[in-house]
């Protein structure tokens, strides 16, 4: 038990408030997914939006090889 600020700071309460893993694996691939789907909602109403494509393929790149990555080294959690 660790004395901080007067507060009394255990262990085992810092590890459930980072229930949420956002540097995980399957935490990238999942935020990738939704903002693939809200750029392709995006530039089927904005057609010429070179921009957003490319930035959508580039989104594309990093969930494959992501996925790549996580098969390769854990296919349970793929």
């Amino acid at each position: 038990m660790k004395k901080k600020g007067g507060r009394k700071i255990l262990g085992f309460m810092v590890k459930e408030e980072k229930e949420e893993n956002r540097g995980s694996v399957e935490f990238q691939v999942f935020s990738f997914t939704n903002k693939i789907r809200r750029l392709a909602s995006h530039l089927e109403l904005h057609k010429k939006d070179f921009s957003s494509e490319r930035g959508l393929r580039i989104l594309l790149g990093k969930r494959r090889r992501l996925l790549a990555y996580l098969a390769k080294k854990n296919r349970v959690r793929y």
